[in-house]
């Protein structure tokens, strides 16, 4: 057994030890099969395509008109018209009738006076005006596509119209995915109940399987293996038999049951186990015989950005064809972004354009969150010699989306709110080319995004102990030099999250520092922990006695979750999200939240778009109300603008 491993290489390293290996041990893979052209759409084709004739294969008429000899027609015009004889000088033709033999040129029906048996025409006409010559589009033996090109719907009508049905294309890889874990199991095993403890549904196979048709591939998906060596080897040994790329999902690092380096050791050799990147540095290449044998780490983001790296190269160098490069763009990262030294991390963003800036903002940055890929607008590359971006510094961001779809966003970032995932799906009905992207940063954190001009709007509910306002105090105090309008979207319900049943009989703030209850907080700066430490202060709490103080969620979805899951007793969240995981709910205030747009963007159709949706999508109402503990009774309205209480 041939080893030539390496220990975490860079990214550029790697790539360049993957192309080697691939260019050795794939030599004269790429053969050819021949399919019908009108099921080729995304193929890619082994050999030039030629044209068999051409098109048009006659000269014909451009026009509906008459067909005439352009030597009949000389000295014609307004003053001098010349009468030709039909059926002798000029025949009618429509548009795409063959040219009729000896005629050589078409004049427009719109250009002719019919006289009796004659027409009379007032301009002469040069030799082939308005018809289409023979080959006028494509020249018979011309190239209508090279060889490794992709085809496109364009693609196809040419070669149909250049004469052929079928096409030489390479035969697409087949990629097959092999799924470990003890604890995976089927999604179709929980169809009607919740997953029970340890067990995980599999879905990495499906996300995997998909990157690699978007990539040209077939796949085959194997059958979830336990972590054991014997059962991997064996479905490695059953895959690379019939498979020209096989991908083995989790056990890619080096604990006790990761058992995929050793699986493709022994029955092959590896390229390297491990790579200087973050998310996905345990991501694993080999051989198996002459198949390239991918290990690709479990959690599902390191899947999806090894898979890309590595995998999808390696698909493209099988298909013969260069990887397109992705959309990039340069913005303004909104906050500051440290990453360690000696890694290349990859960064999930939301992107937007406010004002003249494009702003990405960093989303979770946890290689299990799935939801931090579907919610991105694009990756952004920290290099491995820098320790991070400052605020305010200039990234480039590789899109997963278009940059026309970047223009269409509304960036919203500040306090979280569970209505604005439906405010951003109304808008997308409404206005099919709209997004709302959501940063959750708390409400100081979002007029502060206000004021460096990073956000379009922000969500936020400061209560002011002073005046008992809300929000209006903060904007001056903290906007004075940027108006902004004050919209509110909601009255909604505070309180205390707890289990179904409220086991521990929390009531009041006084049970926080009990021995036996853990709470779980909001960031700093956030209304809700501005909120909570109202409280604490009047009740003469110290903080410090409370266990869990310290550990902070970004929205109230994820401290209700903490709660249902055991991770906490008890924390401060609005009551839809105890009734989105059917806990209970202690009510301990209610709150007014609104949104704060600067007037610079407060006319803009992007804004307006999204007010209308407040305003007047009944449909959009009825869901925050069905979310439960909220009152609408101002929302729309504006309760503040540029300096000015309004009263509702």
């Amino acid at each position: 057994m041939k080893q030539i491993f390496r220990e975490s290489p860079s990214l550029e390293a790697a790539l360049a030890l993957l192309r080697q290996a691939l260019q050795q041990r794939t030599a004269g893979y790429m053969s050819a099969e021949t399919i019908p052209v009108r099921s080729s759409l995304g193929r890619v084709t082994a050999q030039a395509v030629l044209a068999r004739c051409s098109s048009p294969a006659y000269h014909s008429s451009a026009m509906d008109g008459y067909a005439v000899r352009f030597r009949t027609t000389v000295g014609a015009s307004e003053t001098n018209p010349l009468l030709l004889k039909l059926g002798v000088d000029a025949l009618y033709v429509d548009t795409g009738d063959p040219l009729p033999a000896g005629f050589d040129a078409v004049v427009m029906i719109e250009d002719v006076n019919a006289v009796d048996e004659a027409i009379e025409i007032y301009a002469s006409v040069a030799p082939y005006q308005h018809v289409r010559v023979i080959g006028e589009d494509i020249v018979a033996t011309e190239m209508i596509v090279p060889e490794n090109h992709r085809l496109r719907p364009v693609d196809m009508g040419a070669m149909l119209a250049s004469g052929h049905l079928e096409v030489s294309v390479r035969r697409q890889p087949l990629v097959a995915v092999i799924p470990t874990g003890s604890e995976l199991v089927e999604p179709e095993t929980v169809r009607d109940r919740m997953p029970q403890a340890p067990e995980i549904i599999e879905y990495n196979a499906t996300l995997l399987g998909g990157m690699a048709e978007e990539a040209g591939a077939r796949t085959m998906r194997l059958p979830i293996i336990a972590d054991r060596l014997d059962e991997i080897k064996a479905a490695l040994r059953t895959a690379v038999e019939e498979a020209d790329i096989v991908v083995i999902n989790a056990g890619s690092g080096k604990g006790s049951e990761d058992f995929t380096a050793q699986a493709i050791a022994e029955l092959g050799e590896l390229v390297f186990h491990s790579v200087a990147i973050k998310p996905g540095k345990p991501v694993i290449a080999g051989f198996v015989g002459n198949t390239p044998v991918f290990g690709i780490p479990g959690y599902p983001v390191s899947a999806y950005l090894t898979f890309h790296l590595f995998v999808v190269p390696a698909i493209s160098h099988l298909l013969g064809v260069s990887i397109g490069a992705s959309e990039r763009l340069d913005a303004f990262i909104s906050r500051q972004l440290s990453s360690p030294l000696g890694v290349d991390e990859f960064v999930r963003v939301k992107v937007g354009a406010v004002g003249e800036k494009l702003v990405a903002t960093p989303v979770g940055r946890g290689a299990g969150l799935l939801m931090s890929v579907v919610r991105a607008d694009g990756f952004v590359r920290v290099p491995a010699d820098s320790e991070g971006v400052a605020a305010g510094g200039t990234v480039q961001v590789e899109l997963l989306r278009s940059r026309d779809s970047i223009r269409n966003t509304v960036v919203c970032i500040g306090s979280h709110d569970n209505s604005l995932d439906l405010i951003a799906n109304c808008l997308r009905h409404r206005y099919p080319e709209m997004s709302l992207s959501s940063a959750h940063v708390g409400s100081m954190g979002g007029l502060m995004a206000l004021k460096r001009g990073e956000a379009h709007i922000a969500g936020t509910h400061l209560l002011d102990e002073e005046s008992g306002e809300y929000n209006a105090p903060y904007l001056k105090r903290f906007l004075p030099d940027c108006p902004v309008v004050l919209i509110n979207l909601a009255y909604r319900q505070q309180g205390f999250v707890v289990k179904k049943g409220n086991p521990k009989g929390i009531r009041t703030f006084h049970d926080l520092v009990r021995d036996d209850v853990v709470f779980v907080n909001r960031q700093a700066g956030s209304g809700t922990r501005l909120l909570l430490d109202k409280h604490l202060r009047d009740l003469a709490i110290d903080p410090d006695r409370i266990a869990g103080y310290d550990r902070d969620e970004y929205t109230h979805l994820a401290v209700a979750s903490a709660v249902l899951t055991g991770l906490a007793d008890t924390g401060l969240a609005v009551l839809s999200s105890a009734r989105a995981l059917d806990l209970d709910f202690i009510p301990v205030a209610e709150e007014r939240y609104d949104l704060a747009i600067p007037e610079a963007y407060f006319g803009q159709p992007i804004i307006q778009r999204l007010l209308s949706v407040i305003r007047e999508d009944a449909a959009f109402r009825e869901s925050v109300l069905a979310m439960g503990g909220y009152d609408l009774r101002d929302m729309g309205t504006i309760m503040f603008r540029s300096g000015q209480c309004i009263e509702p």
